[in-house]
């Protein structure tokens, strides 16, 4: 990536400086007001204009000798780009929140772990089998002991392949059935060893008392892919492409950056309230 932006960065500047060197060759002089310009013929025109002229190879050639002894420009350049590129997407995700904020907070479709009526919510989009996501299971266990007036809202976001979708069909129609228990539920699928599949899913839910046959029904409803669709959209939205990714207040927050990173997030969004 940051490859691919130092090369952009290059052409950048190779092509402003041959559209700066182009007009100075196109303009070989300039009148300055109140200025009387000495009258010339059309041949010593055409011949300054000439003269002025600068090869192109000769123009990428100065450039390519300036960066050598300049590279620190490049990377100014990297970092003014990365930066106006986050601001960007901070000031896009704002929107989204603020457009979205019930279908992001208050979906009934979304299991609630921590206190229910928590005065700061966080949003986390996972998948029962990123890795990243069973990693980070303990820093939601570790926030919500610890913080009283936390709510964490868990949003099912099936992004690695059938297996996951499956599990996810389970995990949801398992909350539609029994969403008392939806903590443990969650709690024994994503930490569990091996990959999440609908067989792993389905015995975790009949362990907690979920009766197979309703279960099964439960998980032919027709609410259940109409939210996985809205979740979807909604990432796209937010430009939220991988797991574990968070929605804390006013601000998306991206990859499994651990329990104090996001102990600040949340501080923050109480500051804000």
């Amino acid at each position: 990536m940051k490859k691919a932006l130092l090369l952009c960065t290059t052409g950048v500047a190779v092509a402003l400086a041959m559209l700066a060197f182009g007009f100075v060759a196109g303009n070989p002089q300039v009148a300055k007001a109140g200025t009387a310009q000495p009258a010339q013929t059309a041949q010593p025109a055409q011949s300054a204009v000439a003269d002025t002229k600068i090869d192109r190879a000769e123009v990428e050639g100065i450039i390519r000798d300036y960066l050598l002894k300049n590279p620190e420009v490049l990377l100014e350049v990297q970092d003014a780009l990365e930066a106006k590129q986050k601001e960007e997407q901070r000031l896009a995700a704002l929107g989204v929140i603020k457009n979205a904020k019930d279908q992001i907070f208050n979906s009934t479709f979304d299991g609630v772990v921590g206190n229910p009526n928590g005065k700061v919510t966080i949003v986390e989009f996972y998948d029962y089998n990123c890795g990243f996501c069973k990693r980070a299971i303990e820093d939601m266990r570790a926030l919500t002991k610890s913080d009283p007036d936390l709510r964490f809202v868990l949003k099912e976001f099936p992004i690695l392949g059938p297996d996951s979708q499956k599990a996810s069909v389970v995990s949801m129609a398992f909350h539609l059935m029994m969403p008392e228990k939806y903590g443990e539920f969650h709690n024994a699928l994503l930490g569990g060893q091996g990959r999440a599949t609908e067989a792993t899913a389905i015995k975790i839910a009949l362990s907690l008392g979920a009766d197979e046959a309703t279960l099964r029904e439960k998980m032919k409803d027709a609410s259940i892919p109409e939210a996985f669709s809205k979740t979807y959209d909604l990432a796209n939205k937010l430009q939220i492409t991988g797991t574990p990714s968070y929605v804390v207040g006013n601000e998306v927050v991206f990859g499994a950056l651990g329990q104090e990173v996001l102990a600040e997030k949340i501080e923050a969004a109480k500051a804000a309230l």
